[in-house]
């Protein structure tokens, strides 16, 4: 990289992390949004009086999730497609652009905290067309049984009208459920998705191009800079793990999944777009990922696994209806593991981050304090730097870990029968020659080939 090149990078990274931190200190004070500084896009909470102090914890939870607009700073955004369904009401589609960044209601329809929500008892007038929102109202409510949940309402016309949450298919599992609409929009993490997969085909199908054009000659340009990762992917993860009969079936899929999560970790490692999206952080679609890789291991198990999965030979019938019940779990744990792994990391990552950039308003005391916001300026800016660099380790290590794991799932359930018994007769024999030497290789297991 030349010096200029160089120049240019440091550049932009600094003015990367000032626009960051504007929009943190923008979404952090009480005259953008709500009394207990949650970032909302209404320029005004109901509840607001002047200056509110700076909510870290508020700030760096709504940058974690999913949006359905790239916000920079203040009122400057990039929109994205909107498309929504409510039955009885049909589709109402657009630009995220159209909601004034809160202040326009369309259809029932409501931008709050970065996301779309709607009135959800209100009149027929108001469900129809464009009414002026005036501000949002956040209230923090307690049942019985001690749970808290928050409660949002939208102004109009003097009147306060309970906003239901976006639709999320869990069952209430992770807090979520399924509401008066139906949310199909093109969020950040779909558009980053998208990105990811356009950017992967753009870039293998020119280094299959390359391949065709330098058959039987060296590499040269993008296939030179490729090959190095494709070679390792095969000797380091699908032939180790699948074995050399089999691994040619999944390489691709290993390929797939490998880049794939590592372009979507990259991307959330820049403060702005195209990046800024928490990808791999939503534990959505992390399981989404791990089930895939679930299935296709699974769907390809031969009889050999399903006999050692659901009635093992070899042990007394008295004891195999538990070892059932446990390698059926297990089939279910695996993929868990997996999923949550990828979203733990990840999200742990950027909580850090964010949590460092928030040191300069927290020791500022939102600008009063110019001593303070200058001290933890220095202060968060260097170990901002160090984790970004610990980061970007980390979105390589997660994306080999899932894939290696994904690897490993599908060479069980691909594993001949005859492979696996020679290699727990050489086992054997590693722990009997082991114990005459006065020593003991124990767990030794040759993988398959």
């Amino acid at each position: 990289m030349t010096l200029r090149a160089r120049f240019l990078f440091l550049c932009l990274c600094c003015l990367s992390f000032v626009a960051f931190g504007q929009e943190l200190n923008d979404r952090g004070t009480a005259g953008d949004h709500g009394a207990e500084g949650d970032a909302t896009e209404v320029h005004m909470s109901c509840d607001s009086h002047g200056e509110e102090e700076y909510d870290p914890a508020g700030v760096i939870l709504h940058h974690i999730s999913d949006a359905n607009e790239f916000h920079f700073f203040g009122d400057l955004t990039i929109p994205l497609p909107v498309i929504l369904y409510a039955p009885g009401h049909g589709f109402t589609t657009g630009l995220s652009s159209m909601f004034h960044h809160g202040h326009e209601a369309v259809d029932g329809y409501i931008m709050n905290h970065g996301r779309i929500n709607r009135l959800a008892e209100a009149p027929a007038a108001l469900m129809e067309g464009e009414h002026y929102v005036e501000c949002i109202k956040h209230e923090t409510v307690t049942s019985a049984d001690g749970k808290t949940s928050d409660i949002y309402s939208a102004r109009i016309d003097g009147e306060d009208y309970i906003l239901d949450a976006p639709s999320v298919g869990d069952g209430g599992l992770l807090g979520g459920g399924i509401t008066s609409f139906y949310d199909f929009s093109i969020t950040k993490n779909v558009f980053t998705m998208l990105l990811a997969a356009l950017l992967l085909i753009i870039l293998w199908g020119a280094v299959a191009a390359k391949y065709k054009k330098n058959e039987g000659r060296a590499p040269s340009g993008i296939q030179s800079l490729m090959e190095p990762f494709f070679v390792f992917l095969r000797n380091e993860i699908t032939i180790p793990m699948i074995g050399e009969k089999h691994y040619e079936r999944f390489q691709p899929f290993i390929m797939t999944v490998f880049f794939f999560v590592l372009f979507c970790n990259l991307f959330g490692l820049f403060p702005i777009f195209p990046g800024s999206s928490n990808v791999t952080g939503n534990i959505a679609v992390t399981m989404t990922l791990a089930v895939i890789s679930a299935v296709v291991a699974y769907v390809h198990g031969n009889a050999h696994f399903w006999k050692h999965t659901l009635w093992m030979p070899g042990v007394p019938t008295a004891v195999k209806p538990l070892l059932t019940v446990v390698e059926v779990l297990g089939l279910v744990i695996k993929p868990f593991s997996l999923m949550v792994r990828l979203f733990a990391n990840i999200t742990a990552g950027h909580i850090i981050i964010l949590s460092l950039i928030s040191l300069i308003f927290i020791f500022g005391q939102n600008g009063e304090n110019y001593l303070g916001a200058g001290a933890g300026a220095v202060v968060s800016i260097a170990f901002t730097m160090f984790m970004n660099c610990i980061e970007l380790l980390v979105a390589f290590v997660q994306a080999f870990i899932f894939a290696i794991l994904s690897a490993s799932y599908i060479g069980a359930a691909v594993e001949d029968a005859h492979h696996h018994d020679e290699a727990g007769h050489h086992g054997e024999e590693k722990v009997a020659e082991g114990g005459a030497m006065g020593g003991a290789v124990i767990g030794m297991h040759t993988p398959a080939t």
